[in-house]
Protein backbone atom coordinates (compact mmCIF):
# COMPACT_ATOMS: atom_id res chain seq x y z
CA UNK A 1 0.00 0.00 0.00
CA UNK A 2 1.24 3.30 -1.24
CA UNK A 3 1.87 5.90 2.05
CA UNK A 4 0.54 9.12 1.64
CA UNK A 5 0.79 11.66 4.16
CA UNK A 6 -2.04 14.63 4.87
CA UNK A 7 -1.07 17.65 6.06
CA UNK A 8 -3.80 19.85 7.78
CA UNK A 9 -2.71 23.09 7.48
CA UNK A 10 -3.31 26.78 7.05
CA UNK A 11 -2.63 27.69 10.51
CA UNK A 12 -0.84 29.17 9.88
CA UNK A 13 0.51 29.33 6.01
CA UNK A 14 3.44 30.57 6.04
CA UNK A 15 3.99 27.91 8.92
CA UNK A 16 2.00 25.32 6.63
CA UNK A 17 4.65 25.67 3.84
CA UNK A 18 7.62 26.13 6.01
CA UNK A 19 6.64 22.70 7.04
CA UNK A 20 6.52 21.36 3.25
CA UNK A 21 9.86 22.36 3.07
CA UNK A 22 11.34 20.80 5.93
CA UNK A 23 9.61 17.45 4.79
CA UNK A 24 11.14 18.10 1.18
CA UNK A 25 14.78 19.12 2.81
CA UNK A 26 15.22 16.17 4.98
CA UNK A 27 13.92 13.31 2.98
CA UNK A 28 16.63 11.24 1.39
CA UNK A 29 15.68 11.45 -2.67
CA UNK A 30 17.58 11.93 -5.69
CA UNK A 31 14.31 12.51 -7.81
CA UNK A 32 10.08 13.32 -7.69
CA UNK A 33 9.42 9.92 -7.43
CA UNK A 34 11.26 9.23 -4.59
CA UNK A 35 9.80 11.41 -2.38
CA UNK A 36 6.97 11.17 -0.14
CA UNK A 37 3.33 11.71 -1.52
CA UNK A 38 1.56 14.35 0.31
CA UNK A 39 -2.00 16.00 0.22
CA UNK A 40 -1.90 19.48 2.05
CA UNK A 41 -4.86 21.09 3.28
CA UNK A 42 -4.41 24.76 4.00
CA UNK A 43 -7.51 25.75 5.53
CA UNK A 44 -7.08 29.56 5.98
CA UNK A 45 -10.64 29.66 7.55
CA UNK A 46 -10.04 28.13 10.61
CA UNK A 47 -11.09 29.34 13.81
CA UNK A 48 -7.96 30.89 15.56
CA UNK A 49 -7.10 28.47 18.23
CA UNK A 50 -6.27 30.20 20.83
CA UNK A 51 -9.51 32.41 20.91
CA UNK A 52 -11.43 29.70 20.36
CA UNK A 53 -10.30 27.48 23.09
CA UNK A 54 -9.71 30.08 25.83
CA UNK A 55 -13.38 31.55 25.76
CA UNK A 56 -14.65 31.27 22.14
CA UNK A 57 -16.01 28.61 19.99
CA UNK A 58 -13.93 25.25 21.02
CA UNK A 59 -16.36 22.81 20.05
CA UNK A 60 -16.78 24.16 16.26
CA UNK A 61 -12.81 24.45 15.98
CA UNK A 62 -12.82 20.90 17.03
CA UNK A 63 -15.46 20.32 14.38
CA UNK A 64 -13.82 21.92 11.56
CA UNK A 65 -10.67 20.08 12.62
CA UNK A 66 -12.20 16.65 11.95
CA UNK A 67 -14.17 17.75 8.65
CA UNK A 68 -10.74 18.50 7.57
CA UNK A 69 -9.11 15.49 8.94
CA UNK A 70 -11.71 13.01 7.83
CA UNK A 71 -11.07 14.63 4.06
CA UNK A 72 -7.89 13.64 4.19
CA UNK A 73 -8.28 10.18 5.36
CA UNK A 74 -11.35 9.69 2.63
CA UNK A 75 -8.14 10.88 0.18
CA UNK A 76 -6.22 7.81 0.76
CA UNK A 77 -3.90 9.54 3.28
CA UNK A 78 -2.38 6.96 5.62
CA UNK A 79 -0.98 9.36 8.52
CA UNK A 80 -1.30 13.10 8.99
CA UNK A 81 0.28 15.70 10.42
CA UNK A 82 -1.05 19.09 12.04
CA UNK A 83 1.70 21.67 11.93
CA UNK A 84 -0.07 23.75 14.80
CA UNK A 85 1.03 22.98 18.31
CA UNK A 86 -2.41 24.50 19.69
CA UNK A 87 -5.01 21.96 17.79
CA UNK A 88 -2.87 19.46 19.71
CA UNK A 89 -5.33 20.46 22.19
CA UNK A 90 -8.09 18.27 20.11
CA UNK A 91 -5.60 15.84 19.11
CA UNK A 92 -6.46 12.59 21.25
CA UNK A 93 -10.41 13.61 20.29
CA UNK A 94 -9.67 13.97 16.81
CA UNK A 95 -8.05 10.54 17.04
CA UNK A 96 -10.92 8.41 18.19
CA UNK A 97 -12.51 9.29 15.44
CA UNK A 98 -10.02 8.69 12.58
CA UNK A 99 -8.98 5.32 11.32
CA UNK A 100 -5.33 6.83 9.93
CA UNK A 101 -2.61 8.13 12.74
CA UNK A 102 -2.18 11.67 13.55
CA UNK A 103 1.94 11.95 14.16
CA UNK A 104 1.57 13.92 17.83
CA UNK A 105 3.84 16.91 17.34
CA UNK A 106 4.15 17.68 21.10
CA UNK A 107 4.50 14.22 22.49
CA UNK A 108 7.53 13.57 19.95
CA UNK A 109 8.93 16.68 20.73
CA UNK A 110 9.03 15.82 24.10
CA UNK A 111 10.55 12.55 23.70
CA UNK A 112 12.96 13.92 21.64
CA UNK A 113 13.49 16.91 24.55
CA UNK A 114 13.93 13.63 26.51
CA UNK A 115 16.52 11.93 24.58
CA UNK A 116 18.49 14.66 24.49
CA UNK A 117 18.63 14.84 28.40
CA UNK A 118 16.76 17.61 29.26
CA UNK A 119 15.45 17.85 32.66
CA UNK A 120 13.58 21.17 33.11
CA UNK A 121 12.76 23.26 29.85
CA UNK A 122 10.52 26.66 28.63
CA UNK A 123 7.68 26.41 26.98
CA UNK A 124 7.47 28.82 24.18
CA UNK A 125 3.99 28.61 22.54
CA UNK A 126 0.81 30.65 22.23
CA UNK A 127 -1.40 31.23 25.30
CA UNK A 128 -4.02 28.56 24.43
CA UNK A 129 -1.23 26.07 24.07
CA UNK A 130 0.21 26.81 27.23
CA UNK A 131 -2.78 27.81 29.37
CA UNK A 132 -4.51 24.10 28.13
CA UNK A 133 -1.25 22.38 29.49
CA UNK A 134 -0.92 20.66 26.33
CA UNK A 135 3.15 20.14 26.54
CA UNK A 136 3.04 20.12 30.70
CA UNK A 137 0.82 16.74 30.45
CA UNK A 138 3.86 15.31 27.96
CA UNK A 139 6.50 16.49 29.73
CA UNK A 140 4.78 15.27 33.06
CA UNK A 141 3.92 12.10 31.36
CA UNK A 142 8.22 11.72 30.34
CA UNK A 143 9.35 13.16 33.87
CA UNK A 144 10.82 16.65 32.36
CA UNK A 145 9.55 19.39 34.20
CA UNK A 146 7.69 22.36 31.92
CA UNK A 147 7.67 25.61 32.99
CA UNK A 148 5.72 28.83 31.40
CA UNK A 149 7.39 32.55 30.38
CA UNK A 150 6.23 34.80 33.28
CA UNK A 151 3.33 37.43 31.77
CA UNK A 152 5.49 40.12 30.61
CA UNK A 153 7.67 37.17 28.88
CA UNK A 154 4.56 35.53 27.86
CA UNK A 155 3.44 38.73 25.83
CA UNK A 156 7.00 39.28 23.88
CA UNK A 157 5.92 35.74 22.73
CA UNK A 158 2.51 35.95 21.72
CA UNK A 159 3.90 39.47 19.84
CA UNK A 160 6.41 37.60 18.15
CA UNK A 161 3.57 35.42 16.78
CA UNK A 162 0.74 37.50 15.56
CA UNK A 163 1.99 40.96 15.84
CA UNK A 164 5.03 39.86 13.58
CA UNK A 165 5.07 36.62 11.92
CA UNK A 166 1.17 35.61 11.48
CA UNK A 167 1.58 39.48 9.39
CA UNK A 168 3.94 38.33 7.33
CA UNK A 169 6.99 40.04 9.56
CA UNK A 170 10.10 38.11 9.89
CA UNK A 171 10.26 38.76 13.84
CA UNK A 172 12.12 40.90 16.06
CA UNK A 173 15.53 39.51 17.36
CA UNK A 174 15.74 41.70 20.07
CA UNK A 175 12.80 40.80 21.15
CA UNK A 176 13.18 37.00 21.11
CA UNK A 177 16.88 38.05 23.12
CA UNK A 178 14.64 38.89 26.05
CA UNK A 179 12.66 35.48 26.11
CA UNK A 180 16.14 34.04 25.90
CA UNK A 181 17.38 35.60 28.66
CA UNK A 182 14.18 34.61 30.78
CA UNK A 183 15.29 30.41 29.71
CA UNK A 184 18.56 30.91 30.68
CA UNK A 185 18.00 32.91 34.05
CA UNK A 186 14.89 30.04 34.98
CA UNK A 187 18.32 27.47 34.44
CA UNK A 188 16.03 25.75 31.77
CA UNK A 189 18.40 22.97 29.85
CA UNK A 190 16.19 24.27 27.07
CA UNK A 191 13.35 25.92 25.07
CA UNK A 192 11.32 24.06 22.94
CA UNK A 193 9.98 26.13 20.05
CA UNK A 194 6.09 25.32 20.57
CA UNK A 195 4.12 27.23 18.25
CA UNK A 196 4.82 26.77 14.23
CA UNK A 197 5.31 30.70 13.99
CA UNK A 198 8.15 30.36 15.82
CA UNK A 199 9.36 27.59 14.07
CA UNK A 200 9.31 30.10 10.93
CA UNK A 201 11.02 32.51 13.28
CA UNK A 202 13.72 29.98 13.60
CA UNK A 203 13.79 29.39 9.59
CA UNK A 204 14.18 33.63 8.86
CA UNK A 205 16.80 33.37 11.88
CA UNK A 206 19.88 31.28 13.16
CA UNK A 207 18.89 29.67 16.35
CA UNK A 208 21.29 27.52 18.67
CA UNK A 209 20.96 24.09 19.52
CA UNK A 210 19.49 25.51 22.98
CA UNK A 211 16.35 25.32 21.22
CA UNK A 212 14.24 22.39 20.14
CA UNK A 213 11.79 22.86 16.92
CA UNK A 214 8.82 20.65 17.35
CA UNK A 215 8.16 21.49 13.82
CA UNK A 216 11.58 20.19 13.06
CA UNK A 217 10.75 16.91 14.71
CA UNK A 218 7.27 16.47 13.12
CA UNK A 219 8.79 16.65 9.78
CA UNK A 220 11.44 13.87 10.61
CA UNK A 221 8.81 11.85 12.30
CA UNK A 222 6.80 12.14 9.41
CA UNK A 223 9.59 10.67 6.75
CA UNK A 224 10.19 7.95 8.84
CA UNK A 225 6.55 6.85 9.87
CA UNK A 226 5.84 6.43 6.26
CA UNK A 227 8.76 4.41 5.09
CA UNK A 228 10.74 6.78 3.58
CA UNK A 229 14.55 7.99 4.72
CA UNK A 230 15.94 11.10 6.52
CA UNK A 231 18.69 12.44 4.21
CA UNK A 232 21.81 13.28 6.68
CA UNK A 233 22.49 16.50 7.42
Amino acid sequence: MEQRLGILGGMGPQATQDFYQRILDRTEASCDQEHLPTLILSDTGMPDRTAAILGGDAEGCFRRLLSDAQLLERSGCTALAIPCNTSHFFADRLQEQLGVPIIHMPRRAVAQARQEGWHKVGILATDGTVQTGVYQKECAAQGILAVSPPEDVQKIVMSIIYDEIKRGEKGSREKFALIDRWLRSAGCDGGILACTELSVYRTYHSLPDYYLDAMDVLAEECITACGYKLRMV
